[in-house]
Formats: structure tokens, sequence, C-alpha cells
């Protein structure tokens, strides 16, 4: 069994950061699923569609959403399905969580979420301030 993961983001967003993550790993080692969230939607009818999706990707070992924005749209729905399913969510999605991510395919969901979180931050590094040297 493993964890299934869905991508809830807007436009474009998880679709992009999947192909560059299965490339650069070479293959993708969990189940994936992307969701686009148009920037006007019906939500009500989308949180349904989310719903199946997610429930698709459940093996009985819950499901990883993870989400571009905390507090838009497609992290609002998904942060509804925790009410219906096993399943965790992470905002701030880029590609260094995902590859994280399928780093470690064979975790549980918590210590795949807590990887997915950890990967995310450590992703994120200031290496050039734009300031001259003296």
């Amino acid at each position: 069994m493993s964890i299934g993961v869905l991508l809830v983001t807007h436009p474009g967003i998880g679709k992009a950061l999947l192909n560059n993550a299965s490339e650069l790993i070479g293959a993708c080692p969990l189940q994936v699923r992307c969701m686009d969230i148009p920037l006007q939607c019906d939500t009500a009818q989308l949180q349904q569609t989310v719903l199946e999706n997610a429930r698709k990707l459940d093996d009985g070992s819950g499901v990883l959403i993870l989400t571009d924005a905390f507090g838009a749209t497609p992290s609002n729905i998904a942060c509804q399905l925790t009410r219906e399913m096993l399943a965790n969510v992470v905002s701030g999605l880029n590609l260094p969580m995902l590859i994280r991510v399928f780093n470690y395919a064979s975790d549980d969901l918590q210590a795949l979420t807590h990887k997915a979180a950890e990967g995310g931050i450590r992703g994120i590094q200031v290496s050039h301030t734009g300031e001259a040297a003296e």
C-alpha cells in the first residue's frame, strides 16, 4: 500500500511541477493526480470532483494533498476533504517539496506529510541579495 498524492492548484501549476519532478527523478513512484482549480469556478461542484479524485487515489493508506497557496480556493477546497476522508494537506507546493515526497514514497501519511513540508521549506533559500560587495 502507498500514499496517493493529489495536486490541487491554480491552472497549470500542478502539472508543470509533476512533469518536472518526474523527469528529474526518472519516474513517478506514487499514484499522482492533478486538479486545476480555475479562478472563477463553482466551488461546490469542484469540491465533489476533487473528493472523487482523492478517493480514487486512496488504497486505504490515505492521500497527501499538496496545494499551491494557503488560503486560496484550491487550498480551501482541499482542506474540506479532510472531513470526508483520511487526507493531509500541505500548502506552498514547490519543486523541492514534490521531489522530497517522491524520494520518501514508502513513508506513511504522517511521515510523508512532514517530509513534504520540510522539503518545501528547505527548498527556499536566499542565495543573493543584489547588494554589491564592499
